[in-house]
């Protein structure tokens, strides 16, 4: 009977952990290899190998290699590091099987690949809340702490960072570590390799948490510039770097607001968080818990960061239907139309922007979800807005949904859209103007004879005479698609433009003699030929 690939693979695994007590290093060395190699990114492996003791048997061999044997060092530890990799039940069996001592005997090693191999993993390690925790008031700790801090070594640094993080939790520990010099070291691993700098940046967070002392002192490094390491970092390309140097000001202005009073640093602050929740994996998932902190009881923040929150979905649903599916089924519009009503302007802005963004949905337009009271309403109020930068965006969104093929554009002319329209492609400013006739041509678009007789009516031949003849060139160009759009239809359509002794069409005519601009051209022949 063919056995099967399970049936195989476990049989090679214990085979494998046979071949790790045999009396060759050759052997060994190349089981040690090729339990590695099967275990990296596998837990199923790990469980396995761990399962049939795997791990007990390579300490062994760890602990029985003398210091000429660097190869067999070097496989063993980077071995043992692997079942610790990610895995909290291979942390634990690391533990258990006493290799934590052996490895740090490693870091002491004249072989600077094997003392790698020790601090890759004692990094492993300490990635796990499993691992020791250093008691730094012992000096003999704190003495190997600084070792591991100040060594050339740049794996050994990071796991000194990390023992940090790891382990220092209290006041006292904190202080410890600060008069020791600690933060002096950090500051300087902030300019070093890109692992350098996040394990530093995790460990002064840990260190200068709730400590306005230690905070001083931090801040009083370098001459006064240590905070502007942490600003710096915040444009960093990497944005696990720029989370954590976030994370670090965010510590900081808690417990002492006094040095991040500028509003700029914390809008920043609240900017990069948000571009940050789009990242995937880790860094997207700790995002959320550090712009809460950020925000916390503080109103002027939590506006900041709700108009930037809407900015985001904006960016994401401004070319991705995948993105603007997504947030129909979520039913997240009914937010956003609630922030169209907010009292901060800028909220009001972001919240239209945010819609225009989700309204270039074809699906949904020709489905009609747009054109309905509970959205239309707060729309037409905002064109009324102090504010000439909402009432803008609230144009560009009026000129998507009114776009919608189910004929419900009566929708928007009941609630008194088309007159305020009108009115404001009189203004006298040219951008509130241009974006007005924007959003009656595109309310005309396919618009039912009655509907367009309304807007017709509502606008005039004169108004509309005036627009296609506009000082400006752009509004020259959407006046005569609003023309177009107008007589797209029957004969009846067809008419509006001969009314007051032709006025409309003897405009257009006088565009194709005088237009300069090539748009503006292509309108009227479109016209003219359609």
């Amino acid at each position: 009977m063919p056995t099967s690939a399970s049936s195989t693979s476990s049989n090679r695994t214990e085979v494998l952990i046979s071949l790790l007590r045999s009396e060759s290093k050759e052997v060994k060395l190349k089981a040690l290899r090729e339990v590695k190699n099967q275990i990296i990114g596998n837990r199923t492996k790990k469980l396995s190998y761990i399962k049939l003791g795997a791990v007990p048997k390579i300490l062994e061999i760890l602990s029985s290699s003398d210091d000429s044997e660097s190869l067999i060092l070097i496989q063993s530890a980077a071995t043992i590091g692997s079942f610790a990799c990610g895995v909290d039940v291979g942390v634990k069996a690391v533990l258990d099987s006493g290799a934590f001592p052996h490895l740090i005997r490693l870091l002491s090693h004249l072989d600077d690949k094997v003392v790698d191999a020790g601090a890759r993993s004692l990094k492993m390690i300490y990635q796990s809340k499993l691992a020791p925790k250093y008691e730094f008031h012992k000096a003999e700790n704190m003495a190997f702490l600084l070792s591991l801090l100040n060594s050339e070594n740049e794996n050994v640094t990071e796991l000194g960072a990390s023992i940090i993080t790891h382990s220092c939790e209290t006041t006292a520990e904190q202080k410890a570590l600060c008069e020791a010099g600690a933060l002096s070291r950090l500051l300087i691993l902030l300019k070093g390799s890109l692992n350098q700098r996040e394990a530093s940046l995790d460990s002064l967070a840990a260190m200068t948490e709730n400590n306005s002392e230690v905070i001083a002192k931090f801040v009083g490094l370098n001459s006064g510039r240590a905070l502007n390491s942490l600003t710096e970092l915040m444009k960093d390309r990497y944005p696990r770097t720029r989370l954590l140097a976030s994370v670090c000001l965010i510590v900081i202005d808690h417990t002492s607001p006094n040095y991040l009073q500028d509003i700029g640093i914390k809008t920043k602050l609240i900017m990069i968080l948000i571009e940050l929740l789009e990242e995937p994996g880790r860094v997207g998932d700790e995002v959320p818990f550090a712009l809460a902190n950020l925000i916390a009881d503080k109103e002027d923040l939590q506006q900041i960061a709700f108009e930037g929150i809407l900015l985001a979905i904006a960016e994401l649903c401004s070319r991705l239907e995948n993105c603007r599916a997504r947030f129909m089924s979520m039913q997240a519009l009914n937010l956003v139309t609630n922030a169209l009503t907010h009292d901060c302007a800028e909220v009001r802005t972001a919240a239209c922007i945010c819609m225009r963004s989700v309204t270039r949905s074809v699906k949904n337009l020709s489905a009609g979800h747009y054109l309905d009271d509970m959205i239309v309403t707060p729309l037409v109020h905002l064109l009324h807005d102090q504010c000439t930068s909402v009432q803008v965006a609230a144009l560009k969104t009026i000129s998507n949904i009114v776009v919608d093929f189910t004929n419900r554009k009566s929708v928007f002319i009941q609630c008194g859209g088309l007159k305020d329209l009108v009115l404001l492609s009189k203004s006298m400013d040219s951008t509130l103007r241009l974006n007005s006739v924007w959003a009656l041509r595109n309310l005309m678009f396919l618009a039912e004879s009655s509907n367009k007789e309304r807007i017709v009516s509502e606008i005039t031949a004169s108004t509309l005479t005036s627009l296609v003849c506009d000082p400006e060139p752009f509004i020259q160009e959407q006046a005569l698609a609003l023309v177009r759009n107008l007589v797209d239809g029957g004969i009846s359509c067809i008419e509006h433009v001969f009314v007051e002794g032709g006025i409309i069409i003897n405009a257009v005519g006088r565009q194709v003699r005088n237009a300069s601009k090539s748009e503006v051209c292509i309108q009227v022949k479109i016209y003219l030929y359609s």
